[in-house]
């Protein structure tokens, strides 16, 4: 099912995707968080959430003590994007900045139920998206950094690189074995495939797209039916159905992935369907397009 967004995101907190009704399924809700500079919008909700910073500069007041990577060695990443500071009165303050989704990984807060943050927009416009889902476990905040984003250009070397693409993966079950949800981003070349070989998997997933132009498009499938997709629109996968995606030529198309994992089944990785699995087999043979020459 594709959800069709027409203009900007509204301001504030605009929810795209509820788990209730006949969305119940999903398990998961999704927004958008758009803040003017000066603004400020406060979260302590009773579930699992991901923030995850689409433009802009915004700082984070949490609550309390946040971890990164090397947070127990007092460890300060040295990047301009990044300022983090330990408060006296036990919370942290972190300041935060993203210039492109294409060019640059993902910087993510990721909060335990109950974790209180307030998010105020310090440049002139900024985009967050949001994540959250039911989760009993008390697991501790976590900053999620751009240099250890698992990034990896998958499919290179086959297909004569039409399926070749970015894909970020924030974290999952082997760095965030608490958490009930898996996040990341894709960056689908213009004119390639992604979610390539056609795979499917139980638990319910969001696609979240970005098109560069904005008035760029894509096409996905879902199991037999194709739908366009375009500029802030959302994808919800469910029901085991493959959804390959394809973006226009000439137009570069970034999607945020989030996917819920179901009690008792985590997600661990994609099945493909059997019919497409030979396309990445060495020595596959894809027909070649030649000019003949006279």
């Amino acid at each position: 099912m594709v959800l069709h967004h027409s203009g900007d995101y509204a301001e504030g907190y605009e929810l795209l995707v509820l788990r209730s009704g006949d969305r119940a399924h999903m398990l998961m809700d999704f927004a958008s968080l758009s803040l003017q500079k000066g603004t400020s919008w406060r979260s302590n909700a009773n579930d699992e959430r991901a923030f995850l910073l689409a433009e802009g500069m915004v700082e984070f007041l949490v609550s309390t003590k946040v971890e990164w990577v090397g947070s127990s060695e007092d460890w300060i990443p040295d990047l301009k994007s990044i300022y983090i500071e330990s408060l006296a009165e036990g919370g942290t303050r972190i300041r935060a900045s993203r210039t492109s989704l294409l060019e640059e990984n993902p910087i993510v807060l990721h909060l335990p139920a109950g974790t209180e943050v307030e998010i105020q927009a310090l440049s002139e416009r900024a985009v967050l998206y949001v994540s959250a889902t039911s989760n009993d476990a008390r697991f501790a905040p976590r900053l999620y950094l751009p240099f250890e984003c698992q990034t990896e250009f998958r499919n290179e070397g086959t297909l004569q690189e039409t399926s070749t693409r970015i894909v970020r993966t924030v974290f999952n079950k082997t760095n965030a074995p608490w958490s009930n949800l898996v996040l990341g981003e894709v960056v689908n070349q213009p004119g390639r495939w992604s979610s390539y070989p056609p795979h499917h998997h139980p638990q319910p997933e969001i696609y979240h797209y970005r098109f560069y132009p904005e008035q760029g498009f894509g096409m996905t499938a879902l199991g037999t039916e194709a739908y366009l997709v375009r500029n802030r629109d959302t994808l919800l996968i469910t029901d085991s159905k493959d959804h390959p995606q394809v973006a226009a030529p000439g137009y570069a198309m970034w999607y945020l992935w989030v996917i819920r994992h179901l009690d008792g089944n985590p997600y661990i990785s994609p099945e493909f369907n059997p019919d497409h699995v030979w396309v990445d087999k060495p020595g596959a043979q894809i027909w070649e397009m030649r000019r003949e020459r006279q």
